[in-house]
């Protein structure tokens, strides 16, 4: 395919594969240097194809949300997963066996002492002994050991298990995402701190796997850390661009193509995306995204089918301009389609299907 991007139907998600390139090799390139394992969150693109490139790369294993997600990009190659979640369901057992038996490593999680019976039961169940990471809570209040004595009870039973090898301890520093430019390094600083109290709690040797976009240069480079996780530095959006600056405008590789379809008002355009494909997610001011074309346009409003744009020059646009957006949290927003379209020197040259796309099991 090397067709001009016009024939692209709206809305669409573009993919720009030279900046999505020069993301892949830059985490790569950067934990390489720290000699840090990188295993990249793949709940951002759901993509056998940007998968592939990340194990070209380098990537030592693959972070999942789910285990659908895993099952739908084994074709990718991918030989380790870490199933960054709380398996909760009995039910999986036979899926977690299957999901085992296409894998040379197979890393669950334990994310916390009332957890940890049925992580036991699951790999009871599925005649599994597998390798577990340990959460530890620094900061986000979600899944984790809240303090390092709970974390040093809770690493003897599962070193006591006959399922389960403890390997390390992990954490999503998720609250990192409100970090203003400025205070990321300090928030590496303290969160790597945190990490180490649990770490000399349960015994001082464990590697430390900590898990965010927003953080993951530099923590790479930190005593101890052994790999990071993260997801949204392969294609980018408003927080990591705008909110923590940790990447720029330049780098954002993944945009909403969308057609002005009104202009009800002089200070208002609707286009033909709406909260359907720019998800629910909004940025602390409250935009869905920002138009690459011209910046000062902004999506404020979202409902189901169409998008508001407001800001300065939104009176010059007309019914039938197509714009780009960078949408606020890019996550949710490939999860909401079907496929992508790569764009690469302006030409229009593949289509990628969204192979994990609502694995969500």
């Amino acid at each position: 395919m090397n067709a001009n991007p016009d024939a692209i139907g709206t809305p669409a998600l573009l993919v720009d594969a030279t900046r999505l390139e020069g993301n892949l090799a830059r985490m790569q390139a950067g934990c390489d240097a720290a000699g840090t394992e990188l295993w990249p969150h793949v709940k951002t693109h759901k993509m056998i194809p940007v998968l592939r490139r990340q194990l070209e790369l380098g990537a030592g294993g693959a972070t999942c949300a789910k285990i659908g997600e895993a099952e739908a990009l084994l074709p990718a190659g991918v030989r380790r997963v870490f199933l960054a979640h709380s398996l909760g369901d009995l039910r999986n057992a036979d899926r977690l066996r299957s999901l085992a038996s296409s894998l040379d490593q197979l890393i669950l999680a334990v994310t916390s002492p009332a957890h940890f019976p049925i992580v036991e039961a699951l790999l009871v169940r599925a005649g599994l002994r597998v390798p577990v990471l340990m959460a530890v809570d620094t900061g986000l209040g979600r899944e984790g050991v809240r303090e390092p004595e709970a974390a040093a009870a809770l690493a003897e039973r599962i070193r006591g298990s006959d399922r389960m090898e403890l390997i390390g301890i992990y954490t999503h520093e998720g609250h990192a995402y409100g970090s203003a430019p400025g205070e990321v390094a300090e928030n590496v600083s303290v969160v790597h701190a945190r990490l180490q109290e649990f770490r000399d709690a349960i015994g001082g040797e464990l590697p430390m796997w900590p898990g965010c976009s927003v953080t993951a240069a530099l923590m790479a480079a930190q005593p101890g850390v052994h790999a990071v996780r993260p997801g949204t530095y392969v294609f980018g959006d408003l927080f990591l661009i705008e909110k923590t600056g940790v990447m720029s405008p330049g780098d954002a590789a993944l945009t909403v193509l969308a057609t002005v379809v009104d202009r009800p008002a002089p200070d208002l355009a609707l286009i033909d995306a709406g909260s359907k494909v720019f998800s629910g997610d909004k940025t602390a001011e409250k935009w869905s995204g920002r138009c690459m074309e011209f910046p000062s346009l902004l999506v404020t409003r979202v409902s189901e089918e169409h998008g508001f744009v407001t800001g300065d020059g939104v009176d010059q646009l007309r019914i039938g301009d197509r714009l780009r957006f960078v949408p606020a949290h890019v996550c949710p927003v490939v999860n909401l389609a079907e496929r992508v379209h790569v764009i690469e020197d302006g030409r229009w040259t593949d289509t990628w299907t969204v192979d994990a796309r609502g694995r969500s099991d």
